[in-house]
């Protein structure tokens, strides 16, 4: 392909301030996985099929789940019951113990006047210090009940959301590349049902020397054009340049090329033009990218941008 271009150019070289790279289309890969082990009800998607953000992939057997949910329900309800007894219980211990404070009031004025006795009164003073009991024992009662409601409150909460995990959902727009599980299969917690290519994360991925490297800026213009389409030139960015220096893959052709540290470049297509051009974004396609080094490049016109109509 590169032999191409210059033969268009009129058999010369690549103009000065571009810089010429094999590569290949990528995109981020989205697994949607199982949260938590258990029997896959349904898988809703197939190969091929395009789904956006929050559409729901699979759906796991809830079974289970639900009947402790009801379960923790009623615990909730049963604790709450507990709380209104146990506020009615602290309502008659105030009651007894008033009383029993009014009565020990009057058997100490009676003793003081004469007309009791000392065994009167310390059987009332007994009759106060059992109501007193009574009403802390009722509080405690109480606060075990309303404790009791927060456990079981927090344990629907926690099956609830479980309940939510268990509705596998798409967290990105993108296009099902495997299905990995069918209906009925039993998985593992964390085992993938799905992969999605992120339709709005698509690159090319080029190694480049350090020559280049070091002229390239993140945001730099670059023109894409894929080996199966010769005819149509892709425009991209420079979105990321490796810091450090690696080996080429080892699907670079030449053994003198695979020698030398180059610098991963990656160079990202528009989310835009994705949305736009969709249905022929492709993973793994392999291509020619062409990269600005001279930020006032004025691109040939072989490299004008050009896309299907």
């Amino acid at each position: 392909m590169l032999q191409g271009l210059i033969q268009k150019l009129g058999g010369k070289r690549l103009p000065t301030g571009i810089a010429a790279a094999n590569g290949r289309i990528e995109a981020d890969q989205i697994l949607v996985s199982a949260k938590f082990a258990g029997r896959v009800a349904d898988v809703l998607v197939s190969e091929g099929d395009t789904v956006d953000a929050g559409a729901i992939i699979a759906r796991m057997d809830t079974t289970e789940l639900e009947a402790q949910l009801a379960g923790a329900k009623a615990q909730v309800r049963r604790a709450e019951t507990a709380i209104i007894s146990a506020e009615a219980a602290i309502e008659q211990r105030k009651s007894e113990l008033a009383l029993a404070k009014q009565e020990l009031d009057r058997a100490a004025q009676l003793k003081d006047k004469g007309f009791g006795t000392q065994q009167t009164l310390d059987l009332k003073r007994s009759t106060l210090n059992v109501a007193i009991a009574a009403t802390n024992a009722a509080n405690a009662s109480r606060d075990d009940a309303e404790a009791a409601a927060d456990v079981a409150r927090a344990d629907v909460a926690r099956l609830e959301a479980q309940l939510d995990d268990a509705v596998l959902k798409a967290t990105r727009r993108g296009r099902v590349e495997y299905k990995l599980v069918q209906s009925g299969e039993v998985v593992a917690a964390g085992a993938p049902i799905v992969t999605l290519p992120d339709l709005e994360s698509v690159y090319m991925t080029v190694f480049v020397p350090a020559k280049v490297a070091g002229l390239l800026a993140v945001g730099s213009a670059t023109r894409i054009v894929l080996d199966p389409a010769p005819d149509y030139v892709v425009p991209a960015t420079v979105s990321f340049v490796a810091g450090s220096a690696q080996f080429t893959p080892k699907t670079v052709e030449t053994s003198d090329e695979r020698e030398k540290l180059m610098f991963r470049v990656k160079l990202a297509i528009a989310p835009a033009l994705l949305r736009q051009y969709e249905s022929y974004v492709k993973t793994g396609v392999r291509g020619v990218a062409y990269m600005a080094t001279d930020a006032g490049l004025v691109w040939p016109a072989e490299l004008d941008v050009k896309l299907p109509q």
